[in-house]
């Protein structure tokens, strides 16, 4: 038995080696899934990286609530521009929905925009390969996750969209019904002057808070608060061509370019709702 003692010490010592490689291993994983290193990670273009001097996604995020433990919807997430921080952020604690467009949309730009989205998520597994893709195409396709299910929902730059196509109450409708009691949706809008009306928010792509704010009412949702992260007071929100005037759309192309990109992106709201527990 004294021949064996030399050998279990080695095994037991190779053990714990294992263990604090392993342990280090995680720790390590975790701090490259923070918020901060994920919004200027390799994954991300130079052009993306670039844009979170106007769109703030940390203090965003923060703000919200997120944590590496939920399930989170994000709502027609476009190009992916804020999955690449989010999807990876959940991907090993919590559960990441794309509620994206659908292939059935009858207008022509969203099936090549999913199509893009679903190639994005395809080419980087390892980032991306937990996501799962649900279809939001209001009123045929709204199960956007399990009822009552998810932790947070959020949306961004999103609402002047369906404000256009006159859907604005049945999208809020659907993100309520996947959010459990007690769930949160965040909400980023280009916003409108307040004395907006019906005809600015159809046209010019900004939104007045108060109309958010009775939309989201309408759906069975409760304000929290407001933060002023993604606010720009150098937009006037009054545009030749709306607030895709602005950067990054240049809409205008070279006329007057210098101007708008002196004024910035978008001047934006940042809201929190909550769904009620009972």
């Amino acid at each position: 038995m004294k021949s064996l003692k030399p050998l279990l010490f080695v095994l037991s010592f190779m053990g714990a080696v294992l263990a604090w490689q392993l342990n280090f291993a995680d720790n390590n994983s975790a701090d490259l899934a923070t918020l901060e290193n994920l919004i200027v990670g390799e994954h991300r273009s130079e052009a993306n990286i670039a844009r979170n001097h106007y769109r703030h996604p940390v203090e965003t995020l923060n703000f919200f609530g997120l944590q590496p433990d939920m399930t989170v919807i994000e709502i027609l997430p476009s190009r992916g521009w804020y999955t690449e921080i989010i999807a990876p952020y959940v991907r090993d604690q919590g559960k990441y929905y794309a509620a994206h467009f659908s292939p059935n949309a009858t207008t022509s730009y969203m099936p090549p925009n999913l199509r893009n989205f679903e190639e994005k998520i395809s080419n980087d597994p390892n980032l991306y390969g937990r996501i799962t893709v649900r279809h939001l195409n209001p009123p045929h396709e709204v199960v956007i996750a399990p009822p009552n299910s998810a932790d947070m929902a959020l949306t961004f730059r999103n609402v002047h969209n369906w404000i256009m196509a006159g859907q604005e109450h049945e999208f809020f409708a659907a993100f309520y019904a996947a959010l459990k009691p007690g769930g949160i949706l965040g909400v980023v809008e280009h916003r409108a002057l307040a004395d907006a009306g019906m005809d600015v928010m159809e046209t010019s792509g900004y939104v007045t808070e108060d109309y958010v704010k009775e939309v989201a009412a309408a759906a069975g949702f409760e304000f929290v608060e407001s933060s002023e992260i993604n606010a720009n007071p150098e937009d006037p929100t009054v545009h030749p061509a709306g607030v895709w005037t602005l950067p990054p759309n240049y809409r205008l192309e070279e006329e007057d370019r210098a101007k708008y990109a002196a004024i910035g992106e978008s001047d934006r709201m940042t809201l929190k709702f909550i769904k009620p527990q009972s």
